[in-house]
Order: C-alpha cells, then structure tokens, then sequence
C-alpha cells in the first residue's frame, strides 16, 4: 500500500514539473511575442538583459539558498573562460530568438527553431568530427524541406525576422556542441543550474554595451511607459522570471524522468505554442506553411530515435 502511493505521489510530482515546464517554456514564448509585437515594446535586446539578470538573481537563491542543486565552484581561468564563450554565445541565441518575435509569428520561429538538430549535427561533424550514421543524416533532410516550405507559404515571412531566427538557432546549437566539448572533463562539468549560475551575470555584462549602443533610451522609454502603464513593469518581471523557470524546469524535468523524455515533451511543445500562439494572436496562417512544419516536426521525431537507435 505504501509504495502504491509512494507511486501515485512520484506520479504526481512528475505530472506537476511536466505542466510547470511547458508553462513557463510556451508563457515565456507567447508573453516575449506580445511585448515585441503586438505591445511595442521594440527593445529585443533590453529584454534579453532583465532575462539574464533574473536569471542570475533567481539561480543564486536557488542553489545558495534553497540547495536546489549543489554549488560548483569554478576551478580554474581556464574554466572560466569556456563558460564565458558558452555565455556570449547563449547571449546570441536569446537575443536573436527574441528579434525574430518581433518580426515573425510564433509558428514560424517555432518551425525554424525546430532546425536546431541540423544545426547541431553540422557543427558536431566540423567542430568535433562526430559522424553519425547515414540514416540520422538522412532525418535531416525532411527537417530543412520543411522549414523551406513553410518559409514559401508563410504569410507574414519577414526577411530580417528569418535570418536572426536561423542565427539564433545556430547559436543554440553551437552552444549544445561546445558546451560537450569545452566542459566535458569531470573536474569542470557543471549541471544546467550551475551553468547558469555563471553564465548569467556574464550575459548581463556582455550585453549591458550593445544596450547602450544600440537601444540607448530603453530606460527613458521604460519610465515613461511605467507612468503611463503600470502593467508593463509587472509583465517585464513575470517575463523575465519565467525565462528562469524555463531553465529550472528544464533541470528538474531532466533529472526527475530523462534526457529522452525532454526530447520528446520538446516536439510536443513546439507543436501545442504554434496552436496556442494562433488562437491568441490570430495571425494569418496557411496550408502549405503548416504542411512544411508538421514535415520539420516529423523529421525532429525521426533524427532523435535514429540517434537513439544507432547510439
């Protein structure tokens, strides 16, 4: 009887951590949409910061504090300089990602994104040599036919929006593939948390020059629009929290089921934003433009049980 609801209580607790992850990924997704777009709020990389400074906040409290995860120490200068060219890399790809929302619906930056297993094995074979075997190969091709089709009939296609999505994608997966590298002895491994623990507050530091530069009266915007409306200060917090939660949930959801699991609860993800995105935003979609995501969707599910497979 005690290990039945043993059972039902770990059951539960995975259930929770699986809504709360798909929660904050999609809320963080769609609400980063609205403040871009449909809000005006056109300071992509303003935005990117109070990410990456809550994430540095909430990452201290939640492994000095609340021992989520044990602290790990960096060991050397070396070490610190692999996770400070991890972090201005993560830097490009959230910024990027947060770009293209300005110019492109959901759906669309969601089909790109999807291309980060391409992405990945590309740089994995240039980078590391890593060759994996024709059939993975092979995935890949209805995985960039895809995003191509639907690139054809997307509606709202926006040339800048697309080449910052691919870069962000890119750097998504480039991060993945150095980050195995650079970080691969046991003496400087460090969990996710830890990771970015790190690379946060490097984040806010990198990217504080290009807010000077490039939006240099994002705080003079942001003060008025606060006297104007209060309600942008409390998105930006509950965006800018929710962009940890992202990763605290990815964390726990990986260690309380598995990498595979992850995985596949992420091509599921893609699918149910684009859905939701659509009923929010209402933006004009088409047959062709969904025909081309559902086939990079099909391919994403291929490569991960080809990887599998011929691990």
């Amino acid at each position: 009887m005690e290990s039945k609801l043993a059972f039902t209580k770990d059951t539960i607790f995975t259930i929770a951590l699986v809504i709360f992850w798909y929660s904050s990924n999609i809320g963080v997704l769609l609400l980063n949409k609205y403040l871009l777009s449909n809000y005006g709020f056109k300071y992509p990389i303003f935005l990117t910061m109070c990410h990456m400074t809550a994430c540095a906040l909430l990452s201290y409290i939640g492994i000095a504090w609340l021992k989520m995860a044990p602290m790990q120490r960096i060991q050397s200068r070396h070490q610190f300089l692999k996770v400070f060219a991890l972090s201005v890399i993560f830097s490009v790809s959230v910024v990027g990602g947060n770009i293209s929302l300005r110019f492109l619906p959901v759906s669309f930056n969601q089909a790109v994104g999807a291309t980060t297993p391409f992405f990945t094995a590309l740089f994995a074979y240039f980078i590391s040599f890593k060759r994996e075997a024709w059939v993975t190969y092979a995935t890949l091709v209805p995985v960039v036919a895809g995003v191509i089709i639907a690139s054809g009939g997307e509606p709202s296609f926006h040339l800048y929006g697309f080449l910052m999505c691919i870069c962000a994608t890119a750097a998504r997966a480039l991060k993945s593939v150095l980050q195995g590298l650079l970080l691969s002895s046991d003496g400087e491994k460090l969990d996710s948390m830890n990771l970015l623990l790190y690379m946060a507050p490097i984040a806010v530091l990198v990217l504080l020059p290009a807010v000077l530069t490039i939006e240099p009266k994002v705080m003079e915007v942001c003060v008025a629009l606060a006297r104007q409306d209060k309600v942008i200060v409390f998105l930006l917090v509950v965006n800018s929290s929710m962009a940890y939660l992202v990763n605290l949930t990815n964390f726990l959801v990986t260690k309380h089921t598995s990498a595979l699991t992850l995985q596949v609860l992420g091509n599921a993800k893609g699918a149910v934003a684009v859905v939701v995105s659509i009923i929010l935003f209402r933006n004009p979609i088409s047959f062709i433009g969904m025909a081309g995501y559902t086939l990079t969707v099909i391919g994403v599910v291929l490569y991960g049980e080809s990887k599998r497979r011929w691990k």
